[in-house]
C-alpha cells in the first residue's frame, strides 16, 4: 500500500559523491517547477493510502522556496513532510536556525541529515552536526544519515571467490558507486545474487517522483510516467509480475534479470545492487520507458 511519495526536487547537488544512486552534481540538470509540484501533489491526494510528502535531491535546500511552497501545498493536501539534506547551508548555528525556522512554522515532521565520511570526510565538526542541533533547538523531529564507505581487500579481483567477505560497508553499488567504489571489493559469481533484498517491489510503500515525470520503484527503475499516466491509474494497475524488470527480480533476483533477458555476466559483483545495476543499465535502449532517465545511469542525454 503507497504511504508516501518522495519527490526529488531536482537533480542538482552541492556535492559529486561517488556513493551517489542517481549521479546528482553541481552540473546535473532536472528540476520542478512550483506547478509540477502541485499537479503531483494533487494527483497523489487521488490516492487515500498516502500520507507523507518528502523532498530530497539532489539538493532541495539550493532551491528554498520552491521546496518551502511545495511543503506547504503538500500541508495543505493534509500529508506529513520530510526532507533529506546533506545541510550544506548549515555554516553556523545562526545559519541553521534562519534556514530551519520557517520550516518549523511549517510544521515539517523529519528532517534527515547526511552525516558521513563519503559526504565530509574525516572530520567531526560537520554541518550536519550543526543543523541537528539547531533542529532540536526548535523542536524539529531531525537525525543523521550515516553510510559507512567500502572497504579494500585483497580477494577482491577474483570473481569466483565464493562466500568472500563483503565489505562495502552501507554503500549499495548502483549509481555512481558502481562506477567509483568497486576497486579493492570481494566479488562473487553473478549466479549467487538470486533476491531483491532492499525494495519492496510487489507493492511498494514509497515512491520517488522527479522532475520528468518519472515514477522511480528503485532508483533508474520505473512504474511509468505520470505526466503521461495518471499517479493514481499507474498504481491501480502496476503488476509486478508483470512488469519486464521487476517481474523477473521477483522471480529470481538479479541473477533471474540477466538471464532472463540474456544479459550474461562475465564478470563477479559485489552485491545485488551491483548486478542489477549494470544489468539494467544495458537494457536501458531495449526498455526506455522502464529504466530512465540516462542521468541516473551515468549517461550524458
Amino acid at each position: 500500500m503507497l504511504t508516501g511519495i518522495h519527490f526529488l526536487l531536482t537533480y542538482t547537488c552541492t556535492s559529486e559523491c561517488d556513493h551517489c544512486f542517481l549521479y546528482c552534481s553541481p552540473d546535473a540538470q532536472g528540476t520542478f517547477t512550483k506547478s509540477r509540484i502541485a499537479d503531483a501533489l494533487d494527483q497523489a491526494a487521488q490516492i487515500s493510502s498516502v500520507r507523507w510528502a518528502y523532498f530530497e535531491g539532489g539538493e532541495p535546500f539550493l532551491f528554498y522556496p520552491l521546496m518551502l511552497d511545495g511543503i506547504r501545498m503538500a500541508r495543505d493536501h493534509g500529508f506529513q513532510t520530510g526532507i533529506v539534506t546533506n545541510s550544506y547551508w548549515a555554516t553556523s548555528m545562526e545559519n541553521a536556525l534562519l534556514w530551519l525556522e520557517p520550516l518549523r512554522d511549517l510544521g515539517v515532521a523529519d528532517l534527515s541529515l547526511s552525516d558521513d565520511a563519503l559526504h565530509y570526510g574525516a572530520g567531526s565538526d560537520t554541518p550536519a552536526k550543526i543543523a541537528l542541533a539547531a533542529a532540536q533547538k526548535l523542536g524539529i523531529p531531525a537525525s543523521p544519515i550515516c553510510i559507512t564507505a567500502p572497504e579494500a581487500t585483497s580477494e577482491a579481483d577474483d570473481p569466483g571467490v565464493k562466500g568472500a567477505p563483503v565489505t562495502g560497508g552501507s554503500v549499495r553499488f548502483r549509481g555512481r558507486a558502481a562506477e567509483k567504489l568497486t576497486s579493492g571489493q570481494p566479488r562473487l559469481p553473478w549466479q549467487e545474487f538470486r533476491e531483491c533484498t532492499h525494495e519492496e517491489l510487489q507493492s511498494p510503500e514509497r515512491v520517488h517522483v522527479d522532475p520528468f515525470g518519472n515514477v522511480h520503484i528503485c532508483q533508474g527503475l520505473l512504474m511509468g510516467n505520470m505526466w503521461e499516466v495518471p499517479l493514481a491509474k499507474l498504481i491501480a494497475e502496476y503488476e509486478a509480475d508483470r512488469h519486464p524488470i521487476c517481474g523477473p527480480l521477483l522471480r529470481g533476483g538479479p541473477a533471474e534479470l540477466a538471464r532472463f533477458h540474456g544479459v550474461i555476466p562475465q564478470n563477479g559483483y559485489i552485491d545485488e545492487c551491483h548486478l542489477c545495476w549494470e544489468t539494467r543499465r544495458t537494457l536501458m535502449e531495449q526498455f526506455p520507458q522502464y529504466l530512465a532517465p540516462k542521468l541516473v545511469y551515468g549517461i550524458a542525454e
